[in-house]
């Protein structure tokens, strides 16, 4: 649920306004709301240390940078991180200008070797002595219309075209595009490229190394960060007269803790009731068991808006569902059951939130227990040839499973208007929710005519009539009844065609499920058909079937977060427009 905030104002003397801000930021609850811009000279110095520490960062958690630090090397300290960030950011760009030379250098060996191997400032020395040589590469059938005097040396060929020099006592002009000599004789290029690769892989070794101090570096990130957010604090306070003034939000069951803290430090305190106008943050507490779907809030950055509903249960209900009906495979959720185990052991200390390993262990349980429901197991036509069977072979029946779907969406979506009609209770436009359900509920029926092939049902046009009807009389109802029709029959038009289709996106979770099996089963064919080559065929099996794993929650990501995101939050009027509460904290 969403936490009540309550707006606050803090008073204090001008002189102890660094005190108060100190004061605030032990209690931890104080969401800080900037009287004026934060700026200053401490602002922008922090601001500078934290580009230049998010600049190292980047660099050695790169993939490449990775490797080398294990165990107590994981952690080693750090004594001057400034100088440490300093040089980390000195090599990568040293090694970034080296690997561009190198790439050049690759480039023009390439272009050059085709002429063999010359020295270009030989013929330039030429030059100056009256002897003139031109390079130039041209379709052997244009090779005619040189000036008088000008010697041709064909070089080579290959295929139509022709590599020759052209020779010449005095400056002369060809109709064809002369090539600019390069820099360097081949053997040269050569040894720079080799010089040049020695000292990347140098490079390259001491970013490794350093790699050693990203933990450590990013508790100094931490660190400053919440000086940033004090000094913020501070410079945006207002200030009247020999007072300064900080505004924000802290949750309603924290006012005795802020009554007790303005006793204690002599502040002056105004508690009060957010306005309309104001940005109240969004804090969210729920179950723990609920919580488990907030990694993924953190990962699409969404962010209820306070006034809003908070959809943390439902959204970790269905999206668990649609990630077994999308994976629908018992043994690609045992494997992602088994690496989130080995993640967990791996990485789970150095994680202070650890809900995403058991957001996981129930994604990868929910997959497995669809799978053994269909039968489906690396595959499903050999796991059913081979004389198992599926707990519930219904699972496999196309047209079962579409219906299934649309009842799905329109379940969905009626829990969307249903907890908006219970939050508008005791308002008449709770009939206009009521009037959305049954315009679902008809999409629902009228989705099996179209793509099923069922009979409407007989009380179907009703259910359209009635949702019409209450949409259209009670979305806003106004004393001028022309009015409240009018933007009624608005609603209706706008949104009528979106329910239905709506209900129809909801398909998409048999189409991505049944994409899952059938690449399952395609790689198996696949691996069976190599004969008695049982190298090959594990090859082929590893590599389809970890690639069919890996697009597993890409699939999930793309078709089961949009169905809560869009779909469902558009129902219950979520529009993720939410700011995070961020108290001001140690």
């Amino acid at each position: 649920m969403i936490v009540a905030m309550k707006k606050i104002t803090v008073i204090a003397q001008g002189k102890d306004a660094a005190g108060t801000v100190g004061a605030l930021r032990s209690l931890g609850v104080v969401h800080v709301e900037h009287v004026q811009p934060p700026a200053g000279r401490e602002v922008s110095l922090i601001r500078d240390d934290l580009n230049l520490l998010d600049q190292a960062l980047e660099v050695i958690s790169k993939a490449e940078f990775s490797t080398g630090c294990e165990g107590t090397l994981a952690y080693r300290d750090v004594t001057d991180w400034k100088k440490i960030c300093q040089h980390i950011v000195n090599v990568w760009r040293r090694l970034d200008q080296l690997q561009e030379y190198s790439r050049a250098l690759s480039l023009n060996i390439a272009e050059w070797e085709e002429w063999g191997d010359f020295d270009p400032q030989e013929l330039r020395r030429l030059a100056d002595r009256g002897v003139f040589i031109k390079l130039y590469k041209v379709p052997a059938k244009e090779m005619h219309g040189f000036p008088e005097g000008v010697i041709t040396e064909k070089l080579r060929a290959k295929g139509n075209t022709v590599f020759f020099a052209a020779i010449s006592r005095s400056p002369f002009e060809c109709p064809f595009k002369e090539l600019e000599l390069p820099k360097m004789s081949i053997t040269s290029m050569h040894k720079r490229l080799i010089e040049a690769r020695r000292v990347i892989e140098s490079l390259t070794d001491d970013l490794r190394m350093r790699f050693c101090y990203r933990w450590r570096l990013l508790e100094v990130k931490k660190a400053l960060e919440n000086e940033l957010k004090f000094q913020q604090a501070l410079s945006g306070m207002g200030h009247s007269g020999g007072l300064a003034y900080l505004t924000g939000f802290a949750p309603a069951d924290k006012e005795e803790a802020l009554y007790s803290l303005a006793k204690k430090e002599g502040l002056g305190l105004v508690i009060s009731e957010p306005s309309e106008e104001d940005t109240v943050p969004t804090l969210m507490r729920n179950p723990p068991w609920v919580e488990l779907i907030r990694p993924v809030f953190r990962l699409l950055e969404v962010v209820p808006g306070y006034h809003e509903l908070d959809i943390s249960l439902p959204f970790l209900l269905f999206l668990s569902l649609f990630f077994g009906m999308i994976i629908g495979d018992a043994g690609y959720g045992a494997v992602y059951l088994l690496l989130t185990f080995l993640a967990q052991r791996k990485f789970g200390k150095r994680i202070k939130d650890r809900s995403v390993f058991f957001l996981f262990y129930l994604f990868s349980f929910c997959a497995m227990m669809w799978g053994f429901l269909a039968g489906t197991f690396f595959g499903q036509e050999w796991y059913l040839s081979a004389g198992f069977k599926a707990f519930a072979p219904i699972l496999n029946d196309i047209k079962f499973l579409q219906a299934f779907c649309f009842f799905l969406g329109a379940s969905h979506l009626t829990l969307a208007h249903t907890w908006q009609a219970l939050v508008k209770f005791p308002s008449l436009k709770v009939l206009s929710d009521l009037g959305w359900i049954c315009i679902l509920w008809a999409a629902f029926f009228l989705a099996k005519v179209l793509i099923l092939g069922d009979v409407f049902p007989f009380f179907g046009k009703w259910l359209i009539y009635i949702g019409i009807g209450l949409v259209i009389f009670c979305s806003n109802p106004q004393k001028n009844i022309f009015k409240t029709v009018l933007s009624g029959l608005a609603t209706v038009a706008l949104s009528l065609m979106n329910n239905f289709t709506d209900v129809v996106s909801y398909i998409r979770l048999f189409a991505v499920g049944l994409a899952t099996v059938a690449i399952a089963d395609t790689v198996n064919t696949l691996a069976a058909g190599m004969g008695k080559n049982l190298a090959l065929k594990l090859l082929i099996l590893s590599i389809g079937h970890t690639i069919n794993i890996i697009l597993g929650p890409m699939s999930v990501l793309v078709h089961g977060i949009r169905l809560n995101v869009l779909e469902f939050s558009g129902h219950a009027k979520v529009t993720w427009s939410g700011v995070a509460y961020n108290p001001l904290k140690e």
